[in-house]
């Protein structure tokens, strides 16, 4: 596994749920963290000189090159991007308002790219770079009619592939961690599966970390969890 003593990690839609559980979870590990939100107080309750915080809107490019900036001047280096900042909503194939797809594609799927884009230099340097994208099961099978949603996570994956082949000459490897259902905001209205028995953010977060600490000769591209078994795992 590699020393995390030095590496520096960016984690985007860091304030709650997965996102501030990978937060935490590197922070522990000894990792230096740079975390993306919409409101840089949100993680008043955590401070350290491992730790820094700063604006990230997905929809805004200017806020990805401040934040890339911002990082590299903290911490002279970077390690690792997770693409964690992500949104739902019920587009289907017979409803849902054209604008509403747009929002999906520009946060889910334009976001991680070009904000990789951004970082993989800088990746490519570190000799192993890492991205996690948090993607989802949706992105691997369709089981209900939120297709907009599952077509950006079919995409975010392919995202990790690509950026797989393209990074992996200097040490840059990229896996996508496709959960189910995770008790976070985001599945607050959720009444299929019972919030006790969904995945818990902090242990999602164990796999984004493991993910991130493998070395260049053990990259895993997909994780697949679930809460629930499925045939196609």
């Amino acid at each position: 596994m590699l020393d995390p003593a030095g590496r520096v990690i960016m984690v985007s839609g860091a304030s709650r749920g997965i996102g501030r559980a990978v937060v935490d979870r590197l922070l522990a590990r000894g990792y230096d963290v740079s975390a993306g939100m919409r409101d840089p107080g949100a993680l008043g309750d955590l401070a350290g000189s491992h730790l820094m915080t700063a604006r990230f809107e997905a929809t805004d490019r200017d806020s990805h090159a401040r934040w890339l900036d911002a990082t590299l001047d903290r911490f002279g280096r970077l390690d690792g991007l997770v693409n964690n900042a992500g949104i739902a909503d019920r587009f289907t194939i017979d409803a849902g308002d054209e604008a509403d797809l747009d929002a999906l594609l520009a946060v889910n799927v334009k976001a991680p790219l070009f904000l990789t884009r951004s970082c993989l230099p800088h990746l490519r340097a570190s000799g192993a770079g890492r991205i996690v994208n948090v993607a989802s099961l949706s992105g691997k099978r369709v089981r209900n009619d939120n297709i907009g949603y599952a077509m950006t996570k079919y995409a975010l994956i392919a995202l990790t592939h690509g950026t797989r082949r393209i990074g992996w000459a200097d040490g840059v490897r990229a896996t996508a961690l496709c959960p189910g259902f995770v008790a976070t905001d985001l599945t607050a209205g959720v009444q299929t599966v019972e919030r006790d028995a969904m995945i818990a953010p902090a242990d999602l977060a164990v796999l984004a970390e493991t993910a991130i600490a493998l070395p260049n000769t053990a990259s895993v591209a997909e994780m697949l969890v679930n809460c629930r078994h499925e045939d196609m795992l």
